[in-house]
């Protein structure tokens, strides 16, 4: 059940016009999880800061993917995984490894070590465990890495939670990638 509309470019607040046309000229279409933030446009614009600052993190486009699409799955977002499988297509991820993040089935081993890191500071509330952090140290990521994965998982936490609230229709151009929790 859907608690918030999804507006149009036409229907939305016009604060949010002009994110909005960034979305059309960066997507070709006003996708539907900005067509929800419109409503907010202090919401749209603090998600388009934090999707960039994601983009800008230390992360390879694989680690990046790694990072979303954990976050994406343990919330079930049926919006979020098959954008991000498009958008890790866009990215030339292989798809081995987006496969591997929707199915929860393993990754390489470095990049196992961040989906399990990622995921027990967002299941643990950021408390995972002593364990987990030294072999995410031991993996060869950094501090830096480790703050990174808290910054992606605000993003994520807006959007999932929004979509959730929202029942995003998902976007034409990600139908192919429909994802549904196993």
């Amino acid at each position: 059940m859907s608690y918030l509309t999804v507006h149009t470019f036409e229907s939305a607040p016009d604060a949010a016009k002009p994110m909005l046309d960034e979305s059309v000229n960066a997507f070709g279409f006003v996708p539907g999880l900005h067509g929800v933030m419109a409503e907010a446009p202090d919401v749209l614009e603090s998600y388009k800061f934090l999707h960039g600052k994601a983009l800008s993190t230390s992360f390879t486009k694989e680690e990046i993917t790694v990072v979303w699409q954990t976050a994406n799955v343990e919330h079930g977002c049926h919006y979020c995984v098959p954008a991000h499988t498009g958008i890790a297509k866009a990215m030339k991820v292989d798809d081995s490894i987006t496969e591997a993040l929707r199915n929860k089935t393993p990754l390489p081993e470095k990049l196992e070590v961040l989906r399990e890191t990622t995921k027990a500071i967002l299941l643990e509330r950021g408390k995972p465990a002593a364990s987990q952090v030294e072999a995410f140290f031991a993996a060869g990521y950094s501090q830096r890495q480790l703050l990174e994965i808290i910054l992606v998982l605000a993003q994520k936490v807006m959007s999932n939670y929004i979509n959730q609230l929202a029942d995003t229709p998902v976007d034409k151009p990600f139908a192919k990638f429909a994802w549904h929790p196993a």
